[in-house]
């Protein structure tokens, strides 16, 4: 079968609505991203922006920066993207046409990736969107400055593959997740500040699928000297390549179920 007749299949059977992962581009690199931030300014998105988006750069990325949401509803920009890096923390503000079109856009194929508040508690009030993320904030017991060990608890996924279980002093998130995200990273809580929350252990890292589109999360990063620590930057930094390359390797199945089935 040549690969014309190929791709016709495909499509054919994604348009009936059977499960398909994203057609792979062979020799193709993703080369366009969108680094959107604002939010909350106690999660530093200026500095951050200021961290990432020249590293982007460096990686051959064409980035486009933006302040402002209505990026999400510019279709040009959003199918050609391949990449959304977002820091919105606290952001009550997006619109209906705004959240359609970031959905859209990761449905489709475009990978998105962010850490603490900046994906995981930006948004409230829409459930879509949690959904899509795979978790949301619930708590950081002790507030910031509080010392945690990260546990790399999947050696084997390229994302986390050679590194090290590692110790940040930052707010240790409690979260309120999704039980089959494929998770790579947990932090156990000592329950000093809650009680009634010792032994629990919370992802801190994971990996997901909306729709096409592959989804990084790092609770990591209240503020961006976290990553002053070089297995959690490089835990961060290969999450979002890892997101970019959705349009461009097929994902395999993610759902890692938590709970047993009948």
């Amino acid at each position: 079968m040549t690969r014309h007749l190929l791709n016709l299949f495909a499509i054919a059977v994604c348009s009936l609505g059977l499960t398909c992962a994203a057609q792979a581009q062979p020799g193709g690199k993703p080369h366009k991203a969108i680094f959107v931030y604002g939010g909350w300014p106690g999660h530093a998105p200026e500095r951050y922006r200021d961290l990432l988006v020249p590293w982007l750069q460096s990686e051959g990325f064409d980035v486009t920066v933006s302040d402002n949401l209505d990026i999400y509803t510019n279709k040009e920009a959003m199918e050609s993207a391949d990449l959304i890096v977002q820091i919105r923390t606290m952001d009550k503000t997006i619109t209906q046409p705004q959240l359609q079109g970031l959905l859209k856009a990761v449905e489709s194929g475009v990978g998105l990736a962010g850490w603490h508040g900046g994906l995981a508690d930006a948004f409230r009030d829409q459930p879509r969107y949690e959904y899509m993320v795979g978790g949301s904030w619930g708590e950081h017991p002790g507030n910031d400055g509080i010392p945690y060990r990260v546990n790399i608890i999947d050696h084997d996924d390229p994302i986390t593959k050679g590194l090290h279980d590692f110790d940040v002093v930052s707010e240790q998130y409690y979260m309120l997740v999704d039980p089959n995200n494929k998770v790579l990273a947990t932090t156990t809580f000592n329950g000093e500040h809650d009680p009634w929350v010792k032994g629990a252990v919370m992802p801190v890292a994971w990996e997901k699928m909306y729709g096409r589109g592959r989804i990084f999360y790092t609770s990591l990063g209240h503020q961006p000297e976290v990553y002053n620590v070089p297995d959690a930057f490089t835990l961060l930094k290969r999450g979002i390549l890892w997101a970019s390359r959705s349009k461009y390797e097929t994902t395999p199945n993610l759902v890692t179920p938590k709970y047993p089935s009948k």
